[in-house]
């Protein structure tokens, strides 16, 4: 259990804490997410993945960051408001973390261990960094904030087949 991230819970945006163990034997896509960031287009890929493979096993899993140039400056209910009506999406946005610094989610902490970025595994680089989780809750691979959610399809297939 200490290597998956089943261990660990996360608030969701209505102030819930929802556990990561309610997604064994899903594939998961966990992103930190940002409403005023040139990647911001991406929540409409990410909602397209999600609405081609949900019945299939995969959950997306945003959680907005303000931490880039305060690109997410919003309450959880402007985000949710933002991501209603410009994309439509229909997975579940997190309450606001942090996933750099001192008061960095325990979550992104773990993800980042176990699955170092271009700047090792201390740092997230920028918004819609991605980290793709098999069904036994351990992280398989980080995706750069350019990578296109479309272009992760293999792999999610890859995942949800095993």
């Amino acid at each position: 259990m200490s290597d998956s991230i089943y261990q660990f819970n996360a608030i969701n945006n209505k102030k819930e804490t929802v556990e990561l163990k309610d997604y064994q034997g899903k594939v998961m896509l966990i992103v930190n997410t940002a409403s005023a960031c040139g990647f911001t287009p991406q929540y409409e890929g990410l909602q397209s993945l999600y609405s081609e493979y949900q019945t299939q096993g995969l959950a997306v899993l945003a959680f907005p960051c303000n931490q880039f140039k305060q690109q997410e400056k919003g309450s959880n209910e402007e985000i949710q408001q933002f991501c209603d009506l410009t994309f439509n999406i229909k997975f579940p946005l997190f309450d606001k973390i942090d996933v750099n610094g001192d008061n960095t989610h325990p979550l992104f902490t773990f993800l980042k261990a176990q699955a170092p970025g271009i700047l090792g595994s201390k740092s997230i680089k920028w918004n819609f960094t991605k980290f793709l989780v098999n069904k036994q809750g351990q992280v398989v691979k980080r995706y750069a904030p350019t990578t296109k959610p479309t272009s992760i399809k293999a792999d999610i297939e890859k995942l949800l087949a095993e």
